[in-house]
């Protein structure tokens, strides 16, 4: 485990290149475990998880907070790995 500079709220488990990024948060709401979304269309997987149910929280420059029907919250990314095509799972 690592503590990244400036970022007090923020710490990540080591991991293998391109492999499961897992940070443990420290956060503001009630959620006890926060998830975020990988996606190369950020509007569009938050337009398809609207339809699901969930709802726009915030927006941020670069992602969305989303809340899900139960009050689970969660950010919509972009993707950032170097295989995301390759290994992402797309939902129709």
């Amino acid at each position: 485990m690592k503590r990244e500079a400036g970022k007090d709220k923020y710490v990540s488990f080591a991991r293998e290149p391109n492999g499961l990024n897992v940070e443990v948060q420290r956060v503001e709401h009630e959620s006890r475990v926060h998830l975020d979304i990988e996606t190369d269309n950020i509007e569009a997987e938050v337009a398809r998880l609207e339809k699901l149910g969930a709802r726009r929280v915030r927006k941020f420059e670069r992602w969305w907070v989303m809340e899900a029907p139960t009050g689970q919250r969660f950010c919509v990314v972009r993707a950032t790995r170097a295989n995301f095509a390759q290994e992402a799972n797309a939902w129709e």
